[in-house]
């Protein structure tokens, strides 16, 4: 038997096996079960587990555990790989337990990488050698500044962008719309502190802020990522965002790379580099 004989009785067998198995499968329909792919919710509000409080708690804050949140086809971003289920969105336990650092705390740390407190705007401007500008980053947006300049040092700004990329990289494991963080202050300048006092009287003179090692990121609100061409995405919950920063937050600084504080009333993460 020559060669090709052999290769066409091998495919000639392999179809016959091929076909009793599809009519066994139709015939007995249990020793094969069809798994039926979970159908992608399309735009719609993402709603939050029914455990899940609409308002802060006045004592406690905690986050609330195991949220689940409705996921975006893989295709959209491009990231978690077709067909993969999403992360679930944990939050943390408590936002006062895991981000207690006091203003004390990040001082220290502010003063060890930290520049010498800038003057003014124009001394913030002439010192360019020590700080960083961080106007611009496809992670996060710049709130209009009225009590600070857009500088850091570049230890405080490699975290900041590290920060945002990793809340970019941890929506897309999600299945949640991409939005960018807001950041609300950055670099304070002595007179920038002083005019905070006269309507503050709970502003602190020797800020964090003026050493150019901290910044503060809005928890209750987001840019959301917009293709104007595209279609409208859907809406997310502020609060499902924030239960997604406040995990990138307390892995960072377990990580020993921040100290945080929770400020409820100002709405924001409080951060020093360390």
């Amino acid at each position: 038997m020559d060669k090709e004989t052999r290769q066409h009785r091998y495919l000639q067998g392999l179809g016959i096996a091929i076909l009793i198995l599809a009519v066994v499968r139709c015939a007995v329909p249990s020793v094969a079960p069809v798994t039926v792919a979970q159908k992608e919710p399309t735009d719609s509000l993402v709603a939050l587990s029914e455990t899940a409080e609409a308002e802060e708690p006045e004592m406690g804050e905690t986050a609330a555990p195991e949220v689940a949140e409705a996921a975006e086809p893989a295709s959209s971003h491009g990231y978690r790989e077709a067909g993969s289920r999403p992360h679930r969105i944990r939050g943390v336990n408590s936002y006062q337990a895991e981000f207690p650092d006091s203003n004390s705390v990040q001082l220290a740390a502010a003063q060890r990488w930290g520049v010498k407190p800038v003057r003014d705007r124009q001394d913030a401007e002439d010192r360019k050698d020590e700080l960083v500008y961080v106007g611009f980053s496809p992670y996060y947006h710049l709130a209009p500044l009225h009590a600070s300049v857009p500088y850091l040092v570049p230890r405080a700004a490699v975290l900041l962008q590290d920060i945002g990329q990793a809340f970019f990289d941890s929506l897309q494991v999600k299945g949640v719309p991409l939005h960018r963080l807001i950041v609300t202050s950055v670099l304070r300048s002595q007179a920038d502190v002083a005019r905070l006092r006269q309507y503050n009287p709970n502003a602190t003179e020797n800020s964090c802020h003026l050493y150019g090692t901290t910044f503060d990121i809005a928890y209750n609100r987001y840019k959301t990522v917009q293709d104007p061409d595209g279609p409208r995405r859907r809406l997310v919950r502020d609060d499902t965002l924030k239960y997604v920063l406040s995990e990138v937050l307390r892995d960072m600084r377990r990580n020993g790379r921040c100290y945080i504080k929770y400020e409820r009333k100002q709405g924001c993460f409080h951060m020093t580099v360390r």
